[in-house]
């Protein structure tokens, strides 16, 4: 993990990752789906876009940039199906978002779980790092290894595995692995996107009958995660963001971070991306919990919503900074939107203009918060 002499990221201001698809992707992704063109003329169209929306994000002023997760239709699933021993199946069940329900795909164990060399995603890694000018850090976003544990991804483990903890020091290496090849490939900025930490909120607040289940599970989460980082090179960085839903503008979990504060407060991240753009994620009591008063690492506030166009008071951010600070020192924060724009294609209910303008927000008010930065 960084040190004091090497940690770059997070920034004071920064990307969570995805971006809003542009319609011509879309289109093509339907044109794939349906035929009428190659996957190698969807990929064409696909980097087209990636290299389009990779300047603009330079031109902002953005110090580490995604290629906004173009090469896939969701934030988590096409990455999972890129490791061995884990396939694609119909659930037949949508994830219950508040007001709105998404497509039905799902992964499962076929297999032990292992490091794939042929990962999809570091072909998409290595065209991004080739439009990233000096200066700048290509961020790599994946999922958490945690979301192998749920929505029954990991019900058949024992067809493969003479014990859980056997299971879950695989899936820690697979993720080492895999890390640690996106470091050989250049990357120095790894983010792990993780929703497991909100679902925990909402079980250990409301489900007193399974609460030792859930309780496991956040130590689980913690071994499996703090085993994937252990021993990656001093000078790659790896964050994580810790998500309540994101899909066409509504979200899955509410709750205060205070149940599961404990649990984060002893992962060996360098940054935690917490959302806080409203009044269902709670105070910031727990904020110097999570912290664990660790000089290395940062807590990105979510202040600015990345579900709804309008624009922030800048006065009420910096408000809600100085707030945070009375719990985390302001040289341990910094600022981000509270959620990618478009954590599945279908994307949140905003245009790309007011995507744009929102991130200006976050620079503009990080930049008058810490102006030495």
């Amino acid at each position: 993990m960084t040190t004091t002499t090497t940690l770059q990221a997070p920034f004071r201001y920064d990307v969570v990752g995805s971006l809003l698809r542009p319609a011509s992707l879309k289109k093509a992704h339907a044109q794939l789906a349906a035929g009428e063109i190659t996957r190698e003329q969807e990929i064409t169209i696909q980097q087209t876009e990636i290299k389009r929306i990779v300047e603009k994000q330079v031109q902002l002023g953005l110090k580490a940039v995604t290629d906004g997760e173009f090469s896939r239709s969701w934030w988590h699933l096409d990455f999972l199906w890129g490791l061995t021993g884990v396939g694609k199946y119909d659930y037949h069940k949508s994830y219950k978002f508040k007001g709105d329900h998404t497509r039905t795909d799902n992964a499962e164990l076929v297999g032990k779980v292992a490091y794939n060399p042929d990962h999809p995603f570091f072909a998409a890694f290595k065209y991004l790092q080739s439009l990233v000018p000096a200066g700048v850090l290509a961020k790599q976003t994946i999922p958490s290894p945690t979301m192998l544990f749920r929505d029954n991804r990991s019900d058949n483990w024992a067809q493969f595995y003479d014990s859980w903890d056997a299971y879950l020091t695989d899936l820690a290496t697979a993720y080492h692995e895999t890390i640690q090849h996106f470091y050989d490939l250049g990357c120095r900025y790894v983010q792990l996107d993780d929703t497991t930490w909100a679902f925990l909120i909402s079980k250990l607040n409301d489900d007193q009958e399974d609460h030792a289940k859930y309780t496991k599970m956040a130590e689980d989460a913690v071994t499996v995660i703090n085993a994937a980082l252990k021993d990656l090179p001093a000078d790659l960085t790896v964050t994580t963001h810790i998500c309540r839903g994101n899909f066409k503008s509504t979200y899955l979990f509410s709750g205060s971070y205070d149940v599961v504060a404990p649990y984060l407060g002893q992962l060996n991240y360098d940054g935690l991306f917490l959302e806080y753009d409203n009044q269902r994620a709670g105070g910031f009591e727990v904020l110097d919990q999570i912290w664990n008063h660790d000089d290395h690492k940062q807590i990105v506030l979510g202040l600015i919503t990345s579900k709804f166009p309008e624009l922030e008071n800048p006065a009420d951010v910096k408000a809600r900074i100085q707030a945070a600070s009375e719990k985390v020192p302001l040289s341990n924060l910094a600022l981000s939107t509270q959620c990618g724009f478009a954590s599945t294609e279908e994307g949140n209910q905003l245009t790309e203009a007011q995507q744009w303008a929102k991130l200006n927000l976050v620079i503009a008010t990080a930049q008058d918060v810490w102006p030495e930065d």
